[in-house]
Protein backbone atom coordinates (compact mmCIF):
# COMPACT_ATOMS: atom_id res chain seq x y z
CA UNK A 1 0.00 0.00 0.00
CA UNK A 2 1.10 3.63 -1.22
CA UNK A 3 0.19 6.11 1.48
CA UNK A 4 -0.53 9.69 -0.60
CA UNK A 5 -1.32 12.07 2.21
CA UNK A 6 -3.89 15.38 0.92
CA UNK A 7 -5.10 18.24 2.86
CA UNK A 8 -6.99 21.24 2.15
CA UNK A 9 -4.68 24.44 1.61
CA UNK A 10 -6.60 26.21 4.76
CA UNK A 11 -6.86 29.78 2.94
CA UNK A 12 -9.23 32.41 4.51
CA UNK A 13 -10.49 34.11 1.64
CA UNK A 14 -11.37 36.93 3.88
CA UNK A 15 -7.99 38.11 4.34
CA UNK A 16 -8.10 37.80 1.12
CA UNK A 17 -10.20 39.96 0.53
CA UNK A 18 -9.36 42.82 3.19
CA UNK A 19 -5.94 42.94 1.43
CA UNK A 20 -7.61 43.80 -1.82
CA UNK A 21 -10.16 46.22 -0.41
CA UNK A 22 -7.48 47.39 1.55
CA UNK A 23 -4.75 48.02 -0.65
CA UNK A 24 -6.90 48.04 -4.20
CA UNK A 25 -6.94 45.43 -6.51
CA UNK A 26 -3.57 46.40 -8.24
CA UNK A 27 -1.28 46.77 -4.96
CA UNK A 28 -3.23 44.13 -3.40
CA UNK A 29 -2.26 41.42 -6.72
CA UNK A 30 1.47 42.93 -6.32
CA UNK A 31 1.49 42.19 -2.68
CA UNK A 32 0.30 38.47 -3.24
CA UNK A 33 2.93 37.91 -6.15
CA UNK A 34 5.40 38.90 -4.47
CA UNK A 35 4.59 37.07 -1.20
CA UNK A 36 3.81 34.03 -3.96
CA UNK A 37 7.14 34.40 -5.29
CA UNK A 38 9.01 34.42 -1.98
CA UNK A 39 6.99 31.65 -0.02
CA UNK A 40 8.52 29.08 -2.65
CA UNK A 41 11.85 30.57 -2.67
CA UNK A 42 12.01 29.95 1.40
CA UNK A 43 10.06 26.57 0.99
CA UNK A 44 13.11 25.42 -1.23
CA UNK A 45 15.65 27.18 0.74
CA UNK A 46 13.55 25.86 4.55
CA UNK A 47 14.13 22.22 2.79
CA UNK A 48 18.03 22.98 2.03
CA UNK A 49 18.78 24.24 5.56
CA UNK A 50 17.10 21.10 6.77
CA UNK A 51 19.63 18.97 4.95
CA UNK A 52 22.50 21.42 5.82
CA UNK A 53 21.25 20.54 9.49
CA UNK A 54 21.51 24.35 9.96
CA UNK A 55 18.46 24.34 12.34
CA UNK A 56 19.18 28.25 13.32
CA UNK A 57 18.75 29.57 10.10
CA UNK A 58 16.16 27.30 9.53
CA UNK A 59 13.88 28.44 12.04
CA UNK A 60 14.50 32.14 11.01
CA UNK A 61 13.65 31.42 7.60
CA UNK A 62 10.25 29.27 8.63
CA UNK A 63 9.29 32.17 10.88
CA UNK A 64 9.44 34.51 8.00
CA UNK A 65 7.37 31.99 5.74
CA UNK A 66 4.70 31.65 8.62
CA UNK A 67 4.65 35.52 8.74
CA UNK A 68 3.98 35.92 4.86
CA UNK A 69 1.87 33.24 4.53
CA UNK A 70 -0.86 34.71 7.70
CA UNK A 71 -0.23 38.28 5.57
CA UNK A 72 -1.96 36.62 2.60
CA UNK A 73 -4.62 34.33 4.24
CA UNK A 74 -2.43 30.72 3.93
CA UNK A 75 -3.79 29.75 7.74
CA UNK A 76 -2.85 26.02 7.03
CA UNK A 77 0.62 26.82 5.92
CA UNK A 78 0.90 29.45 8.57
CA UNK A 79 0.20 26.71 11.61
CA UNK A 80 2.59 24.20 9.54
CA UNK A 81 5.01 26.30 9.87
CA UNK A 82 4.82 26.84 13.39
CA UNK A 83 4.80 22.94 13.92
CA UNK A 84 8.20 23.08 11.86
CA UNK A 85 9.51 25.50 15.00
CA UNK A 86 7.94 23.60 17.32
CA UNK A 87 9.50 20.45 16.41
CA UNK A 88 13.09 22.34 16.16
CA UNK A 89 13.07 24.24 19.05
CA UNK A 90 12.22 20.39 20.51
CA UNK A 91 15.06 18.74 18.53
CA UNK A 92 13.15 16.21 17.26
CA UNK A 93 14.78 15.60 14.27
CA UNK A 94 12.26 12.75 13.19
CA UNK A 95 9.14 14.71 14.06
CA UNK A 96 11.21 17.54 12.31
CA UNK A 97 11.40 15.54 8.70
CA UNK A 98 7.82 14.40 8.80
CA UNK A 99 6.34 18.07 9.52
CA UNK A 100 8.67 19.31 7.15
CA UNK A 101 7.14 16.93 4.53
CA UNK A 102 3.75 18.35 5.61
CA UNK A 103 5.05 21.58 5.49
CA UNK A 104 5.89 21.40 0.93
CA UNK A 105 2.92 19.61 0.43
CA UNK A 106 0.79 22.32 1.70
CA UNK A 107 3.28 25.00 0.45
CA UNK A 108 2.75 23.56 -2.91
CA UNK A 109 -1.23 23.11 -2.40
CA UNK A 110 -1.73 26.50 -1.21
CA UNK A 111 0.22 27.66 -3.69
CA UNK A 112 -1.94 26.42 -6.76
CA UNK A 113 -4.72 27.56 -4.45
CA UNK A 114 -4.29 30.97 -4.26
CA UNK A 115 -3.09 30.98 -7.48
CA UNK A 116 -6.30 29.66 -9.04
CA UNK A 117 -8.20 32.22 -6.48
CA UNK A 118 -6.27 34.77 -8.09
CA UNK A 119 -7.26 33.24 -11.74
CA UNK A 120 -11.02 33.50 -10.40
CA UNK A 121 -10.90 37.58 -9.27
CA UNK A 122 -9.64 38.98 -12.33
Amino acid sequence: MVLAPKENAGLDPDRLEALYSQLGPSAAEDVVCRAMEELALRLAHIDRLFHEHAWGDMRKNTRALVAIADQIGMTGLACVGGHVISCIDDVDHIALAATLARLNRLGEGSLTAIWDLQDLSI
